[in-house]
C-alpha cells in the first residue's frame, strides 16, 4: 500500500478525507492517534506546503484538491536560489514538455478556449502598441498555460505552471527588448492562428521556433532569485 510509505499520522488521516472535508482539530487528532499536538502541527505544515490543506480559526482544517505545483514550485525556487543555471535546465524540460504534449493538448481545446487565446493575443498587442509600452507578461504566461489546460495530467500542469513562477523569480518578466517582444508576439499570433485553422502540425513547428527565442535574450547568469519568491 502506498499509504504505508507515508510516515505521517496527519497525512494518513488527511488522505482518508475528500477535498472539501473538514478534519478534526489537532487536539482531537492527538487524542485519537496518541501523537502530540506539536508533532501533528509539524506534520500539518508539511501538508500545507504540499497544498493539501487549508487552516483558519473560522473554518478549521480543510482538505483541498491535489495539485503538483506547490511541491515542485518550492523545490524549483530553492534550486534557483542555489544556482541560477538551474533555470536553463528547467526551461529545457518545459520546452520538451510543451512540444511532447502539443498534439494531445490542442485537439482538446474548445471554441471558448480558442476565443480566449485570441483575446490574449489582442490584449498583448494593445500593450505593445501603447505610447508607453507595457510588457504583456500576464498574457504570455496565460497563453502558454491555456493551450495545455485541458490535459488531464496534474504533473504536466504543475511543471508548466512552476516554469512561469521561476520565470518571474529570475526576473525575465521585468525587462525585454521591444524588438524581442514584437517577435515573440508575432509567433504567438501565428501559433493561435494555426490552432484556429486546425493546422496543428504547423502550429507545433512555430512553437518550436518560438522556444528558441529565449536563448537569444542573453540573460546574465548572475540574475538573482528574489528570496521573497520562496515564501510559501
Amino acid at each position: 500500500m502506498v499509504e504505508s510509505e507515508i510516515e505521517s499520522e496527519f497525512l494518513s488521516t488527511l488522505l482518508k478525507c475528500k477535498p472539501g472535508d473538514r478534519l478534526p482539530s489537532l487536539t482531537d487528532l492527538s487524542e485519537e492517534t496518541g501523537i502530540s499536538v506539536g508533532k501533528l502541527r509539524e506534520q500539518m505544515e508539511v501538508a500545507r506546503t504540499l497544498g493539501l490543506v487549508e487552516a483558519s480559526p473560522r473554518r478549521g482544517i480543510t482538505r483541498t484538491d491535489y495539485r503538483f505545483l506547490p511541491a515542485v514550485r518550492l523545490s524549483l525556487l530553492v534550486a534557483l536560489a542555489i544556482d541560477r543555471q538551474h533555470f536553463d535546465a528547467f526551461s529545457s524540460l518545459r520546452t520538451h514538455l510543451e512540444v511532447a504534449y502539443w498534439d494531445e493538448a490542442v485537439v482538446l481545446l474548445t471554441t471558448d478556449d480558442i476565443d480566449h487565446l485570441q483575446t490574449l493575443v489582442r490584449a498583448a498587442w494593445d500593450k505593445l502598441n501603447q505610447a508607453r509600452v507595457r510588457i504583456p507578461y500576464e498574457e504570455h504566461r496565460e497563453l502558454h498555460i491555456a493551450i495545455f489546460r485541458r490535459l488531464n495530467n496534474p504533473f504536466v500542469q504543475g511543471l508548466l505552471e512552476a516554469y512561469w513562477d521561476a520565470y518571474e523569480a529570475v526576473e525575465l518578466n521585468a525587462y525585454a527588448d521591444y524588438a524581442y517582444l514584437q517577435k515573440v508576439w508575432q509567433y504567438h499570433d501565428a501559433i493561435v492562428d494555426a490552432i484556429c485553422r486546425g493546422r496543428y502540425a504547423h502550429g507545433k513547428q512555430l512553437l518550436i521556433e518560438h522556444m528558441r527565442l529565449l536563448d537569444s535574450r542573453g540573460v546574465s547568469s548572475e540574475t538573482r532569485v528574489d528570496p521573497a519568491a520562496l515564501a510559501v
